[in-house]
């Protein structure tokens, strides 16, 4: 069954989420004069990211709403748990601003999209929110490449859950095996869509040394995705796991 879709997740697949995040988190700090509280803006920004992957982690499992969490991280970065929601909200709006500032896609977004854009369908599915991944893709000019954008805190499951990938299926009208799934995570992005009937691709960009799932597809780059996907990987041609 051939390739018909390309189905996309955004942070750090094509859209360059670490450097907007870190930049946005520093001139935030900075601003409201945070930063020798944590002794080094290093330190800081280490500190954030602990925090937004431990309650990023407990959204995907169902434990908190998407806006929770955010609160969630504002008061343990701060250290002030009984800060009230409105002032969690209106500090993290503050960070917002200046991580938006910061907003780039890869270098290899836009090329690779051109050279598929005949070819396959495409879509999002993301472990966000579609009023903050919709307004990205806008912003970031892209919005109008995918013709569906699915999002974890509207459809009420998460990635890897099967029921995630599926729902884009059913969006798109394809079976599983029918689409790619490209995304950052090994885990989440690529042993996720495997799992769920889907072609899993794991983008690699930082080289990680780490064995990376079986039966999913390895790339460094974006530009090696339209020759992955024009070869029949699933019957015979060469992988480019590895």
């Amino acid at each position: 069954m051939p390739i018909r879709a390309v189905v996309w997740d955004i942070d750090d697949t094509i859209f360059d989420y670490a450097r907007a995040d870190a930049a946005g988190m520093l001139a935030h700090l900075t601003a409201e004069g945070l930063v020798e509280r944590y002794v080094s803006a290093e330190r800081a920004l280490v500190l954030w990211r602990e925090i937004t992957e431990r309650h990023w982690a407990r959204f995907g499992a169902g434990e908190t709403d998407f806006q929770e969490q955010r609160r969630d991280r504002v008061r343990d970065f701060l250290d002030a748990p009984a800060l009230t929601a409105p002032d969690a909200d209106a500090w993290f709006a503050r960070y917002v601003g200046h991580y938006e500032s910061a907003w780039s896609l890869f270098p290899d977004t836009l090329p690779a999209l051109d050279a598929l854009a005949g070819d396959y369908r495409h879509a999002v599915l993301s472990n966000s929110a579609l009023a903050v991944q919709d307004r990205k893709l806008r912003l970031l000019g892209v919005r109008d490449r995918f013709e569906a954008v699915l999002c974890a805190a509207d459809l009420g499951v998460s990635k890897p859950a099967a029921e995630a990938f599926h729902a884009v299926c059913t969006e798109l009208g394809l079976a599983p095996a029918e689409i790619a799934y490209v995304g950052d995570q090994p885990e989440i992005d690529a042993r996720g869509a495997r799992d769920a009937g889907l072609v899993g691709i794991w983008l690699d960009r930082n080289g990680a040394a780490r064995q990376g799932p079986s039966g999913v597809h390895r790339i460094s780059h974006l530009s090696e995705l339209p020759a992955l996907l024009r070869a029949d990987t699933r019957f015979g041609a060469p992988s480019t796991f590895g």
